[in-house]
């Protein structure tokens, strides 16, 4: 199967042109070398995907028909990534909640209720 059709299949990204795209800018990898859209992957195999930050590491366990419901993707693949880039992912998770400014964009319910008490 080939790699872009695959990272769409198991809702890695979610278009096929994304997955193309992430593959030609090389932000992914198997066993350090870079991968072309082309590529046919194998059961065994260990993509990693370079995110803001972080990599993500995948085990491929199957190859599916077409593309999955998210319940059945972890018969597909299994996420082994290192501890320590789990890490680096949740502290940027975390620096990203706290650097939201609060107050942007539509308001919540809780905004509009208040809103509502006041006039």
């Amino acid at each position: 199967m080939r790699a872009d059709v695959y990272l769409w299949a198991v809702r890695l990204f979610k278009t096929r042109a994304t997955a193309a795209e992430a593959l030609r800018s090389g932000q992914v990898s198997i066993g350090g070398t870079e991968i072309k859209a082309s590529r046919d992957v194998k059961p065994g195999e260990v993509l990693v995907l370079r995110r803001t930050g972080y990599q993500q590491h995948f085990e491929i366990l199957g190859l599916p028909r077409t593309r999955v419901a998210a319940a059945l993707v972890q018969n597909l693949m299994r996420e082994v990534t290192p501890p320590e880039e789990v890490e680096k992912r949740e502290l940027l998770d975390l620096s990203r909640k706290l650097q939201r400014n609060q107050g942007l964009g539509r308001p919540t319910k809780r905004d509009r209720r208040d809103l509502e008490d006041w006039i």
